[in-house]
């Protein structure tokens, strides 16, 4: 039997119509939890936020929303979900950040499995991130690309981290990640390829985190 397009086409509209509606309850919904600090129905946000994810940046371009609510929204709701795990853990513990946060004249070297090897000559913030990384437990990795992440999980098997990236690349990334182990991410609060700036007091403040 074979079903006239017309009802197709009606099917079809039908299923936009959901789509588009589920996407918006989401984002009202993450933006509820974001603001207020209360998780709502995390795992439903965060299903239709990954699977909808292009369409759910449209629709706050739209609406003349900035779209990296949706990273924000994602970013924090696996914070909140992770939190409790990622204060268990107690060893093992890494810390990926983006080279983007060195400074134009950082002579480290890139070893092809860790990443850049800080020589903390104090031009950028991640001298005072290795720093407290040594008191508190944590292992700095200074990555070119999330390649990196896989080769490092794979030689050191973390059983918890910190990931500090943009917003699309941190909310990729943690999806990824908390197949694995817990995690914790933090944004950067200045982006681009080069001279990008890292929110280092939060950075401290995750790793105290998991010592409490």
């Amino acid at each position: 039997m074979q079903i006239p397009y017309e009802i197709l086409g009606k099917i079809f509209v039908l299923l936009v119509i959901v789509v588009i509606v589920g996407i918006g309850v989401a984002l009202l919904i993450g933006a509820y939890s974001f603001r207020r600090k209360r998780i709502l129905f995390p795992n439903f946000v965060l299903f239709m936020l990954y699977l909808f994810y292009g369409p759910a940046k449209w629709i706050c371009r739209r609406f003349s929303i900035r779209d990296t609510i949706v990273d924000e929204i994602l970013i924090e709701l696996r914070n909140a979900l992770m939190l409790e795990d990622f204060k268990r853990s107690k060893d093992r513990k890494v810390v990926f950040l983006p080279q983007c946060l060195r400074h134009p004249d950082c002579k480290a070297r890139c070893d092809p499995i860790d990443g850049y090897q800080c020589k903390r000559c104090g031009k950028c913030d991640i001298g005072a991130v290795c720093k407290a990384a040594d008191k508190y437990g944590f292992q700095v990795f200074i990555i070119p690309g999330g390649s990196f992440i896989k080769k490092i999980l794979k030689a050191y098997r973390p059983k918890s981290c910190i990931g500090v990236a943009c917003y699309p690349e941190l909310s990729e990334s943690m999806q990824g990640v908390a197949a694995y182990m817990p995690v914790q991410g933090v944004c950067l609060l200045k982006d681009g390829c080069f001279n990008t700036e890292a929110d280092v007091e939060e950075i401290i403040r995750k790793m105290e985190e998991s010592c409490v």
